[in-house]
């Protein structure tokens, strides 16, 4: 083995120990040793009579456990690998061996590491997307189409599921769109798309192919299971049916199924086409404002404000011809920009999730 090899090697091994000492810090494993213990003394007393206290207990100490057991596992990888590491020598099958070690423990620590990250109260749940072209006028709702594909993609590779509400269709792509995703941990990896995406590129839709900017905004929120009567007073939404302008064949536009719900107090909107039937359509509607008029609450206790769909508040970049995105938040640079538009984009969700983890930590 030569010494380029070696180096990196060694490189990989360092990067690995430090990830390692980071999730410890995060998780507070001499907390969870310390939990672990009092719960097995609690175990050791007379609870067996008690099912709720007993069912409670058992499910926090397997939750510990479990992520006990995870860790003294990448520990045990780490000595073997930091061994080899030791009595390293010119031998290609230990070679070969320290290489397919190296990319276990790494894939371990990666997917144990968006566990960690994903913690929140509802990161857990399903999400809803809207999408909304801004600034740019016909590039713009082309660019929102965009978007949309770029989600898509996003949600068939990781065998999420989708269920289109509502849509906007233009000549040139889409004005708004919504859209439930269905998936464990939906919001919580998708929480930190949230807001205003910019596309910079020689226009096709114009004679000149003069250089246009256009902006299209990104606006996640979970899907609240919580009932109405704790959230939504229905003396306080307006309700109104029209016809449907999506897909449905000869249905569209012909019956008022499409439901639009308006809550007076906060001007919350929500709407829904995407079945035959109103009643459906009005139920599902119901459940987004519910959801919607959730987050509102929730960013208004936070003092966070929605920003406007124009320069300047964007969250991302995408310059088209120049092959380059550059993300505003992470303030880092990816020269691959179909890659991404293909639905590649958790090096930006998984970087969002450690940066923001890390400030707390």
């Amino acid at each position: 083995m030569n010494k380029m090899d070696i180096n990196i090697i060694q490189k990989n091994i360092k990067k690995i120990n430090i990830k390692y000492k980071k999730i410890k810090k995060i998780l507070k494993f001499h907390e969870i040793k310390k939990k672990i213990k009092k719960i097995q003394k609690i175990f050791t007393q007379n609870i067996w009579n008690n099912y709720n206290l007993y069912s409670k207990i058992t499910k926090k100490y397997l939750i510990l456990k479990k992520k006990y057991k995870k860790i003294i596992f990448i520990k045990k990888n780490i000595k073997i690998l930091n061994k080899y590491l030791n009595n390293i020598n010119e031998n290609l099958y230990k070679k070969k061996k320290i290489k397919i070690k190296i990319h276990k423990v790494k894939e371990i620590i990666n997917s144990f590491k968006i566990k960690i990250f994903l913690k929140n109260k509802n990161d857990k749940k399903n999400c809803y997307m809207d999408i909304k072209s801004g600034i740019g006028g016909i590039d713009a709702q082309n660019w929102a189409y965009k978007l949309y594909q770029m989600y898509k993609k996003w949600i068939e590779k990781k065998k999420f599921k989708k269920k289109i509400l509502n849509i906007t269709y233009t000549e040139t792509g889409i004005k708004s769109l919504t859209m439930l995703i269905i998936g464990k941990y939906a919001y919580g990896y998708l929480k930190n798309e949230c807001g205003i995406h910019r596309l910079i590129r020689y226009s096709p839709f114009n004679s000149d192919k003069k250089k246009q900017t256009s902006f299209a905004s990104i606006f996640i929120y979970p899907k609240i299971n919580k009932s109405k009567k704790n959230i939504l007073n229905l003396s306080e939404i307006k309700v109104d049916v029209y016809k449907s302008s999506g897909a449905g064949g000869q249905h569209v536009n012909k019956t008022e199924s499409a439901v639009r719900i308006i809550h007076i107090p906060t001007g919350i909107k929500t709407q829904c086409q995407n079945s035959r039937s109103q009643h459906k359509n009005k139920k599902q509607a119901i459940k987004q404002i519910i959801s919607k008029i959730y987050n509102f609450y929730k960013i208004k206790k936070k003092k966070i404000q929605k920003p406007q769909i124009k320069w300047g508040s964007q969250i991302r970049s995408y310059f088209l011809n120049n092959n380059r995105i550059k993300d505003h938040i992470l303030k880092t640079e990816i020269n691959n920009i179909n890659h991404i538009l293909n639905g590649n984009i958790d090096i930006f969700i998984k970087k969002n999730l450690e940066k923001k983890t890390n400030k707390k930590s």
